[in-house]
């Protein structure tokens, strides 16, 4: 097994989970300014996609920066030699690590045979990992899951993952046919570890993450004391939370124009990056989660949702005392 960077990170281990049009490059960076977690993952990208004519068209979602790592580019696909092929780009590229996405509930994803539905395909999920790996070289190849389909399949769906020998295994603590609708099931984290546990005993096991419904760092610290993990991995916790990892710093305490300011270094940022790229509306959401909890919050996201580039931002919150 190749552990790469994971050997050098001291547990507990937290990252931040790959989020389609929110964890891009420019979130990203604002993060890592604010509150650098251990490791960090890319927005999911289809290994179909990068092995086709439209491979250009995919690129800006495995940009990073190198104040972002180390950095883990996530592929999704159901074609082993799709997935050799993405790992070679990643290496190319200068990533840190790979991951391979097993727990997408998206019905598009999941019609390719990927995602979520290789749940229901071990021997894919495992020629896949194998595929990751030979691309990979020296780099690690981990894997983003849940517990089960339809129902709890761990006992039988994380051996045959430990099987391919992945660096890390990050559960999201829920079934595919659960989605995000029902409280994560940590006691399932405590069951993985011991079944990791039970599969290797050496000092060089795969490492399990869990993930869902992680609010802190505190919250994420007795997650990992309640269940033996060897780390957390938050998602939608981060909205509107760049300090979220951050030891000295926690959003509260952030003054409501500081917060208003590090929102506005987001939107130029991501102006900057994804002009012509991404549509100006993927900030939106970002925009309901920075600005609540305080007096004419509704009023003021009312505002920022129909502006349409980052000056009409930032003449918005000129109405801000102490912002821009």
């Amino acid at each position: 097994m190749i552990r790469g960077f994971w050997n050098t990170i001291t547990k507990p281990i937290f990252c931040l989970a790959p989020m389609v049009d929110v964890t891009d490059a420019a979130f990203r960076r604002i993060i890592a300014a604010h509150g650098k977690p251990d490791v960090v993952w890319t927005e999911f990208v289809s290994a179909d996609g990068l092995c086709s004519v439209g491979r250009e068209r995919l690129m800006h979602h495995l940009w990073f920066d190198q104040s972002e790592r180390p950095i883990v580019a996530q592929f999704f696909t159901s074609r082993p030699e799709h997935m050799r092929a993405a790992a070679q780009l990643a290496v190319s590229l200068g990533f840190d690590g790979i991951d391979i996405n097993m727990g997408c509930p998206d019905r598009g994803v999941e019609k390719q045979g990927a995602g979520a539905a290789l749940i229901k395909n071990p021997a894919l999920a495992r020629d896949i990992i194998l595929a990751a790996q030979e691309g990979a070289g020296d780099i690690p190849v981990s894997v983003k899951t849940r517990i089960g389909y339809f129902h709890d399949e761990l006992s039988s769906w994380l051996p045959a993952l430990l099987a391919a020998a992945p660096a890390a295994i990050t559960l999201h603590a829920r079934t595919r046919q659960e989605l995000s609708d029902v409280p994560a099931h940590w006691d399932a984290i405590s069951r993985a570890v011991r079944i990791r546990n039970e599969f290797d005993s050496s000092d060089s096991h795969t490492l399990i993450l869990g993930n869902g419904d992680v609010s802190s760092l505190a919250d994420a610290r007795a997650r990992v004391q309640e269940t033996g993990a060897d780390g957390v991995m938050i998602g939608r916790g981060i909205f509107g939370n760049p300090w979220f990892f951050s030891s000295s710093q926690r959003r509260e305490d952030v003054s409501i124009p500081a917060r208003l300011r590090v929102m506005l270094e987001h939107t130029r940022l991501f102006e900057e990056l994804f002009s012509g790229l991404k549509n100006f509306d993927v900030m939106k959401k970002h925009y309901k989660a920075y600005v609540s909890g305080f007096p004419g919050a509704v009023e003021l996201r009312v505002r920022l949702m129909a502006a349409r580039n980052a000056s009409e931002v930032e003449r918005v919150l000129r109405d801000v005392d102490g912002c821009v």
